[in-house]
């Protein structure tokens, strides 16, 4: 039989034979706590699943990964675990018309945040428990049929140690000694959930009257670990989550179908969060332990209202398979910022979405493994990876162009009338673009063809020709591009916006066409005749999705007054695009460093500015000449250092130049500055150097050689909790010593013992960009594990390893032809792996070709 890696010809064969009535899943958690004897911890699953078979005599299989199988029923007939069960799926012969399976399994609990995840808080000793699904973990809990399209109800009934408390989808109630929860609407098995453990737990409430007078109640809870309770704001997460219920009840006219409404922040989570209907689940950083910046509370928010759009789209109506996860993903992205400008204080967060989300995409759509947003998904190793750039932030930015494309209140209304047609449901393209056709009065087909159904970035760029006195436009055009591997080019309906500086020196818009741009060139007939602009900006107010480019006039006036530009939009897109640029070979590293330092001290949006911070450490990093880092990072250092110094006493600002600062500090005097600080022998008006900034100076003082293992035990004893103690492995695996990296190397490629979060922290502190030569014979490693690791280890881990470890700090051409040679030799290796390095070696072979552009501006 197949193994874990469900097929989608497997899933349509079981979804056409087989309909799901209902689940009915008993775990016993009491394993949890206490002494395990030495042996693997696992926890009894019972469940019992009833359902029909369309053509009775019929084989066909349920899933359960799992050590041991107790027992196997299939309507009252016993069978043989030892021949029914192959460690990932149970065969089931000779079905009649109507089943009933019951499965009795030893299940194991989880250390990579796969299935039924422990976590065991070095803080107070106490143990959590929380479940993660998506794509196809529930199967590690309990037998199901996992896929996306064979929904059914589900009763949990949960067992736990005495004290604790449990949540699950539905409401709850201990009785007994067992916790029984209330009957779910019809669910895919990927969104089921259970939450256990002695968590800190608050409670609120949202209510609501309908226009003919019906009233709607929804309880409401959020909980965190214990040791997180003194910092948990709860009051502000309630404050969102009662916004984004206005908000999407005011939009999609569909109440809220799942009864209650919990939130749970849980430690060790893989993703930003999960959208369990009636229980959510989200990583516990979201909780903050320090002082943080508004864009830190700006994500949080996104976040809570991406997955409560998802309780619409993907919940309630759920894709068939995951070729169509954009379907909910998509979705969700764009509502989580649509929601926020809506509805809560975050008013700006376009620009976020436009400087920080995009560059997601942008990075995603550019690589070899680009797909389409609707995307060919053979397999749950694809579906993993698909949870990408494209299927999240270009499918939200395509629908920011839909929105522009057929208007905001035709796009409601279509996916008002998506939820009622198909609630409870699965659906495929077809479903939203039928809507979309009846609302809009468009033919979205060729829309879909060209936005949804190919890959690959369009570049548009102005060109503009003046009158013979050079003082007005004659004819402004619009040039689209795309790369010879995906050429096709799209329609674009964009915004053009014409600035010029005041006599004050702001650069001002002083004339804006919105247009629709098809073609190789485009002209923009409205403009002719207008005063010459100094800056034209082909996607203002980023209407649409593409790389925008600049006229020779245009990035002249970037250059020297960036800073000056008035609409903090308009700034973000053009940053945007600046960035682009220097990833294209296009702007020399240097050059974008050098923009950073003359304009970033001027960027009122904090979120913008901490982008800016990342990709100027990135261009430094990555991009810029070898011969030139050195001093690039010591104009970074000198600039950041004279920012922090003049930014205002205890503002965000401040904190985010104290962040950088740190992160580029290489010098002997700016790491005294850094322990100066630690030890508060020097202080720095309104900064205030909390804990989590106080790691954030350790790591690179670690990284440098400037705080030893016996600091880092201190610093451990002041902050001995799980949060610290992550800190700690990352910071200890960041030291410049051989026998260091050895063994973080050993902890993550030849042991299992690390949980998932550990072996996360252990990668960051290992690939530090002041250690290459220190690194450098891992190169050869790497290409040596990474097939064993990929087969031996969770797809999580095998990603986390993939990924991190990939000498991409071996910037050299012999890096690249190792890889390629790696390649070459693996053309049989699972997919999902190649793509992986692939990748990888896109993004190398990209940074090569980046400093080479910055190397020429040097001669």
């Amino acid at each position: 039989m197949p193994g874990e890696n469900l097929s989608r010809d497997e899933a349509r064969e079981r979804a056409a034979l087989l309909s799901v009535d209902g689940y009915e899943v008993s775990l016993d958690l009491r394993s949890a706590v206490g002494d395990a004897g030495g042996e693997p911890r696992t926890f009894r699953s019972v469940t019992t699943i009833r359902f029909r078979c369309n053509e009775p005599g019929a084989s066909s299989f349920a899933d359960l990964v799992a050590p041991g199988v107790t027992s196997v029923s299939l309507n009252g007939r016993d069978l043989d675990p030892g021949e029914v069960f192959d460690g990932s799926r149970i065969a089931l012969e000779d079905l009649a018309a109507e089943n009933e399976l019951v499965v009795d399994a030893r299940c194991a609990y989880s250390r990579t945040g796969e299935g039924l995840h422990r976590f065991v808080d070095p803080e107070d000793g106490e143990v959590y428990l929380y479940t993660q699904y998506e794509p196809a973990d529930a199967r590690r809990v309990f037998a199901n049929f996992e896929q996306p399209d064979l929904k059914a109800p589900y009763r949990f009934e949960v067992r736990a140690p005495e004290g604790w408390t449990v949540w699950s989808n539905g409401a709850g109630e201990l009785a007994d000694g067992v916790w029984r929860f209330a009957e779910t609407k019809p669910i895919s098995t990927y969104i089921t959930c259970v939450v256990a453990g002695p968590y800190h737990y608050v409670t609120d409430s949202y209510t609501r009257t309908f226009e003919d007078g019906t009233k709607l109640e929804i309880p409401l809870g959020a909980m965190c670990r214990k040791g997180l309770a003194p910092h948990f704001d709860a009051d502000d997460v309630f404050l969102v989550t009662k916004q984004g219920l206005d908000f999407f009840h005011d939009h999609f006219d569909y109440p809220y179908p799942f009864g209650k409404y919990d939130q749970a922040f849980v430690p060790e989570y893989n993703l930003g969060a999960m959208e369990n209907p009636g229980l959510v689940t989200f990583r516990e950083e979201y909780i903050f332990r320090g002082k943080v910046t508004q864009a830190s509370y700006e994500a949080r928010a996104n976040v809570i209202l991406h997955e409560m759009a998802h309780m619409w789209f993907g919940d309630l109506v759920t894709m068939e398979w995951w070729d169509d996860l954009w379907l909910k993903e998509s979705f969700a992205d764009f509502m989580g910022t649509f929601g926020c400008v809506g509805a809560t204080r975050f008013k700006d967060a376009w620009i976020t979405f436009a400087n920080r989300r995009k560059a997601w995409a942008y990075r995603a759509d550019q690589l070899p493994s680009t797909h389409p947003i609707t995307a060919d998904i053979r397999d749950l190793e694809d579906a993993k990876l698909n949870f990408d750039g494209i299927t999240y932030a270009k499918g939200a930015s395509v629908l920011k162009q839909l929105v522009a494309y057929v208007g905001q209140d035709a796009f409601l209304e279509g996916s008002r009338r998506y939820f009622k047609r198909n609630a409870y449901g699965n659906t495929r393209l077809g479903d939203l673009l039928s809507v979309l056709a009846e609302t809009s009065g468009r033919d979205m087909t060729a829309w879909a063809a060209s936005w949804l159904q190919t890959a690959g970035v369009n570049s548009l760029t102005p060109q503009v020709l003046l009158d013979t006195e050079g003082g007005r436009i004659a004819e402004l055009a619009i040039l689209q591009e795309a790369p010879e591997s995906h050429p096709e080019l799209r329609p674009h309906r964009i915004a053009v916006g014409l600035y010029r500086r005041t006599p004050e020196g702001a650069v001002e818009r002083y004339a804006r066409v919105e247009t629709d741009v098809h073609e190789p060139r485009t002209v923009v007939a409205e403009l002719a005749g207008s005063e010459a602009p100094e800056l034209v900006l082909v996607n203002d107010d980023d209407l649409t999705y593409c790389k925008v480019r600049f006229d020779e006039t245009s990035l002249a006036t970037l250059r020297t007054h960036l800073g000056a530009l008035a609409d903090p939009l308009a700034r973000a897109v053009c940053w945007s695009a600046l960035w682009n640029m220097t990833r294209d070979a296009l702007l020399p590293a240097r050059d974008f460093i050098d923009l950073v330092l003359r304009f970033a001290g001027r960027e009122s949006d904090i979120g913008v500015l901490q982008m800016l911070h990342a990709w100027a450490n990135s261009a430094l990093t990555h991009y810029a000449a070898p011969d030139w880092r050195e001093t690039g990072g010591e104009l970074l250092a000198e600039g950041a250092l004279r920012e922090l110094r003049e930014a205002e006493p205890g503002s965000e600002h401040q904190l985010a130049w104290a962040r950088f600062f740190a992160s580029v500090a290489s010098a002997g005097p700016d790491l005294k500055l850094l322990t100066d600080l630690l030890d508060g022998t020097v202080e720095i008006d309104g900064l205030e150097v909390d804990q989590e900034l106080r790691w954030a100076f350790l790591e690179p003082l670690a990284a440098r050689g400037a705080a030893d293992e016996s600091a880092l035990a201190a610093e451990l004893a002041r902050d001995d909790t799980a949060s610290g103690k992550r800190h700690q492995v990352r910071c200890l695996a960041a030291r410049p010593s051989a026998p260091v990296k050895a063994q973080a190397w050993a902890q993550v490629v030849e042991s299992d013992a690390l949980s998932n979060a550990l072996v996360e922290a252990t990668i960051s502190g290992f690939q530090q960009p002041s250690q290459r030569e220190l690194t450098a014979p891992y190169a050869q490693l790497y290409f040596a594990a990474i097939e064993r690791v990929w087969r031996e280890r969770s797809i999580q881990i095998g990603m986390d390893v993939v990924r991190g470890l990939f000498p991409a700090y071996q910037d050299r051409p012999e890096t690249l032809d190792a890889t390629d040679a790696w390649l070459e030799a693996h053309r049989d290796a699972a997919p999902a792996l190649r793509r992986l390095v692939l990748e990888a070696r896109d993004d190398l072979a990209r940074a090569l070709r980046a400093q080479e552009c910055d190397a020429a501006a040097d001669r």
